[in-house]
């Protein structure tokens, strides 16, 4: 089989040549089909988080294999596998945990540390195969293309459980997803399958004329310094906003665009650090909220819909696996719309 593996923090993958697994026990083997390129896979690949204040979180090792938005079909299972059989195209699951722990106890493997997470901790979809434990974290994606279906397993997965942290709102209960970037587009599309008309805010104009041509109808500029008062203006402030950027310009804005008792859901992790009066958190009865993608139970929630035809496309660039090094360098650069998916022919 082919990888594409890490070497040193920030340099290029390099192509790997290795023996092909071979499933043992209930693991399934699966020929990558496509997979997506994610913001967290920049951070891995370059092998640090920032924290602010100078301080970053050391994440990089060498022989990582990136990439958790994995489409494939099954091309060999192990004698214990139930549930799939070779010739399934399916969405993966990558937020794997231990199945031991607390966490996992709870339906939370996502929340399993260290866990068996694909393209974080075990080998991912930079790869032509990839073994996964159990045929449980397969998903039938039903009609959507191949591409935006592997798109599923992380900016959607993360966005539904996001979304699914507001709760049920009330009449005059409004919501703002900050950044329209992919995981960000995947919200807003969700949130409107949802039944919801979310307030959208960017400092790229040309995000903000994609969400408009979504059929949004409420965008505001975050790089100017009024449309935060502007928005608490026009909604006596927000019930919930959602950050998919997470750095500190970010998380300040949605704190500032709250009413008293409103939440912050923090989802990007662009890096940086948040300092503020302690004192503001009780008086204001503010929630800061983290929500790291989402549980197995949130995945069928959410490929249910995918297969409903109620969740609209995004925009899907396509391009060869052996392109993403060039497609991790696009991402960073920040010059990409919708998600990239690496196709493997």
């Amino acid at each position: 089989m082919i990888s594409y593996q890490t070497t040193t923090p920030g340099a290029p993958l390099v192509e790997v040549e290795s023996d092909t697994p071979v499933p043992q026990g209930s693991e399934v083997l699966i020929r990558t089909v496509a997979c997506g390129v994610c913001h967290s896979d920049i951070h891995m690949h370059d092998g640090v988080f920032e924290l602010g204040g100078g301080k970053q979180l050391n994440v990089g090792r060498e022989g990582m294999v990136l990439g958790h938005e994995i489409f494939g079909e099954v091309v060999a299972v192990g004698p214990e596998a139930e549930n799939v059989q070779v010739g399934d195209r399916r969405v993966v699951f990558p937020w794997i945990g231990c199945g031991d722990c607390a966490s996992c106890s709870r339906g939370e493997e996502q929340l399993c540390t260290p866990g068996r997470a694909l393209g974080i901790v075990n080998a991912g979809g930079f790869a032509d195969h990839v073994l996964i434990p159990h045929s449980r974290y397969l998903f039938d994606k039903g009609d959507v293309s191949d591409t935006l279906a592997a798109t599923y397993a992380c900016s959607g997965l993360t966005a539904y459980g996001a979304l699914k942290k507001v709760g049920e709102l009330n009449e005059g209960d409004e919501v703002v997803i900050i950044g329209a970037g992919g995981v960000g587009m995947m919200a807003i599309q969700i949130a409107r399958a949802m039944g919801l008309d979310p307030i959208v805010v960017d400092i790229d104009s040309a995000k903000l004329d994609a969400v408009r041509a979504l059929g949004v109808s409420r965008t505001y500029d975050s790089s100017e310094p009024q449309s935060a008062k502007e928005i608490r203006k026009a909604t006596g402030g927000v019930y919930a906003a959602l950050d998919f950027v997470g750095a500190e310009a970010s998380v300040n804005y949605g704190l500032s665009t709250l009413r008293k008792g409103g939440m912050l859901i923090i989802v990007g992790l662009y890096g940086g650090a948040l300092n503020m009066p302690i004192p503001f958190i009780p008086m204001n009865a503010r929630i800061i909220h983290g929500s790291y993608v989402g549980s197995p139970e949130d995945m069928g929630e959410l490929m249910a819909m995918v297969r409903a035809g109620t969740i609209a496309p995004i925009e899907i660039t396509e391009r060869p696996l052996n392109e993403v090094n060039q497609s991790l360098s696009d991402l960073k650069a920040g010059g990409v719309q919708g998600r990239q998916v690496l196709v493997n022919p």
